[in-house]
């Protein structure tokens, strides 16, 4: 068996490191426990994580894991942070997707009319072998729905300045699943049954939405369809998002604002779709036990506002992570 799980580590920053780093040694040091614990109690083969803000600092939390374990980052974005994967098995090949498909336009970003030309933080492509066949690991952050305004504001001016920046946070997020789906297509080769591949990470947005849907590839056959069953033209490009194999009380990966939200996601090509046993999300030591009372779902995360420094010297992360095991 072989587990692969995504993680936003949620500003894993040394103390003084940048942009929502923990103010002193003994709050990053309970972060470090914290991420250490649940990483050793999911026991993942490959683990891709997302707001990496110092690879010095992804350094200190390998560390404190069991065993021996490989890691490798991609650059930052302009807050400084950045993906990764942390593997038990080697990382031969190690690949950087910037971007955006050919005939995209530059995208704007602000109202100064700044544009970007390529995916903000760069996914990072691994290449892992376990149980005689090789994995193409994708990490990937996309642009998120938490909005930032000019002068360092989490609060718009008026209404028409978060209608505004909405759509440019949406357009870039676009682009860059665009970017994401170009860079796989290319992987796969239209040989997705041979082929496999997994995209893993904070695609910032629901199973249904317009951008993560983008990633699918061609429509058909999802799960839970009548053509689940049946092979078609589009298998050897698809990806199959796993959401739907979650149980349906544990399908969440974030709380925004008291509502429960799946945005940390895992996809595999057709190789793997049939070779998964297990989806599950969160920390095990957090799941209800079948002879507790049913809590309500959702006691396990601290409940997100549009202000990421709010949580600058909490412990743990306030995403959970999603994995899935193999049957290879």
């Amino acid at each position: 068996m072989t587990r692969i799980a995504t993680w936003n580590l949620e500003n894993l920053f040394r103390p003084g490191g940048g942009s929502g780093a923990p103010t002193s040694e003994a709050a990053y040091t309970a972060k470090l426990t914290a991420l250490a614990g649940t990483i050793g109690r999911l026991d993942p083969d490959v683990l891709a994580v997302q707001e990496v803000g110092d690879p010095a600092a992804l350094q200190d939390l390998v560390d404190r894991l069991p065993g021996s374990w490989h890691s490798g980052v991609a650059d930052p974005d302009g807050r400084g942070i950045r993906v990764g994967v942390v593997s038990k098995l080697a990382l031969p090949r190690l690949e950087q997707v910037r971007a955006f498909p050919a005939k995209v336009a530059p995208v704007q970003v602000d109202d100064t009319g700044k544009t970007i030309t390529q995916i903000g933080r760069p996914a990072l492509r691994v290449r892992v072998r376990t149980g005689g066949v090789h994995i193409e690991v994708v990490s990937v952050h996309l642009k998120s729905k938490l909005l930032s305004f000019p002068g360092n504001r989490f609060s718009p001016r008026d209404e028409d300045e978060r209608a505004r920046y909405a759509v440019y946070a949406l357009h870039r997020r676009s682009a860059e699943a665009a970017g994401v789906r170009s860079y796989v297509t290319r992987l796969l080769k239209g040989q997705g049954q041979q082929r496999a591949v997994v995209v893993a990470g904070d695609l910032n947005d629901e199973a249904e939405a317009a951008t993560t849907q983008i990633l699918l590839g061609p429509p058909g056959s999802e799960w839970c369809t009548p053509g689940y069953e049946q092979p078609d033209a589009g298998d050897g490009a698809r990806l199959w998002n796993l959401a739907m194999r979650i149980e349906a009380t544990q399908r969440y990966s974030r709380k925004y604002r008291g509502r429960l939200e799946l945005i940390d996601h895992l996809m595999v090509s057709h190789a793997l779709r049939d070779r998964v046993t297990t989806v599950t999300a969160g920390d095990p030591a957090q799941a209800p036990s079948a002879a507790e009372v049913v809590r309500p779902a959702g006691g396990d995360l601290p409940s997100v506002t549009d202000n990421p420094n709010e949580r600058r010297d909490a412990p743990g992360s306030d995403h959970r992570p999603v994995m899935i095991t193999l049957d290879l």
